[in-house]
């Protein structure tokens, strides 16, 4: 009885498991793994909306980092539509190829202008 109560022992002895019990483990496991939101002030806020403004209206490239649920993502193109209303940006990233991304999902941005990086 002891090696039942030790480690996973109790759901590798049994025989069978509800349906319920399998969706609580594997909804456990993907919690762990989740990042928490970080949390950004306004004057880092005013950075990020500057250099999307600088990449839409000079036509610079930039680099956004997005927060996203499981892990951090990164993106490079050039903003070419910005959507205020619904806080939200038109990234080119070639041709044909684009992402609408929330400006409240974003943590960083970065322009280059002419082959130098300008961190925002």
């Amino acid at each position: 009885m002891r090696k039942k109560l030790e480690g996973n022992g109790l759901w590798e002895s049994s025989r069978m498991m509800l349906p319920e019990h399998k969706e609580t483990i594997i909804r456990r496991q993907l919690e762990e793994g989740r990042e928490a939101r970080p949390t950004l002030d306004p004057q880092e806020m005013e950075l990020i909306e500057k250099a999307l403004a600088e990449s839409f209206h000079e036509h610079r490239t930039v680099t956004v980092r997005m927060f996203v649920e499981y892990e951090e993502r990164e993106l490079t193109g050039i903003v070419v539509l910005i959507h205020t209303f619904r806080r939200e940006i038109k990234l080119s990233i070639s041709e044909g190829e684009w992402n609408w991304i929330k400006v409240d999902d974003i943590t960083s941005a970065s322009t280059f202008e002419k082959g130098t990086l300008i961190g925002i």
